[in-house]
C-alpha cells in the first residue's frame, strides 16, 4: 500500500459492473475505499500484467472472463502472492460452483449482484490496516 491509498485490481469484463464499484468505493465514508486506486482488467491477460507491474493490495476477481476462467489466476496468484487477499465476485452462486471457488483459493466469495455494505465489508477485511 502506497501510503493510505491502498491498490485494488478488479477483474471484471462488464463494463456496468466496473462503474458499479468505482461508485460504491466512492460513496464510502472510509478513506481507504474512496481513496484507493482502482486498476481495472476485462482480460485474465490484462489482469497479469497488471499484477507484474503494479502493487497491487486486493483483487476482486469475476470467475467468467473472455479468455478463460478467473479460478485459474486465483490459483496463479496464491501460488506465488499467498498473502494478497482475493475475493471472488460471481453470479454463479449455486452451492457447487461456490465451493469451487473457494478452492480454488480465493479468501472470500461474494454473490452478484450484491449489497455495497457486504461489498465495502468484503475489502476492508482483506486490506492492509492503515499506517
Amino acid at each position: 500500500m502506497t501510503g493510505d491509498r491502498p491498490t485494488i485490481l478488479h477483474v471484471e469484463d462488464e463494463e456496468l459492473n466496473r462503474a458499479l464499484l468505482r461508485a460504491v468505493l466512492a460513496r464510502s465514508s472510509d478513506p481507504r475505499l474512496n481513496g484507493a486506486t482502482i486498476e481495472e482488467a476485462r482480460t485474465l491477460a490484462r489482469a497479469r500484467e497488471l499484477l507484474r507491474d503494479r502493487d497491487v493490495d486486493l483483487v476482486l476477481m469475476d470467475v467468467r472472463l473472455p479468455d478463460g476462467s478467473g479460478l485459474d489466476l486465483v490459483r496463479e496468484i496464491k501460488a506465488d502472492r499467498p498473502d494478497l487477499g482475493v475475493v471472488v465476485m460471481s453470479a454463479s452462486v449455486l452451492p457447487d460452483e461456490r465451493e469451487h471457488a473457494i478452492h480454488s483459493g480465493c479468501d472470500a466469495f461474494l454473490g452478484k449482484p450484491y449489497v455495497a455494505a457486504d461489498l465495502t465489508a468484503a475489502i476492508r477485511r482483506f486490506l492492509p490496516d492503515q499506517a
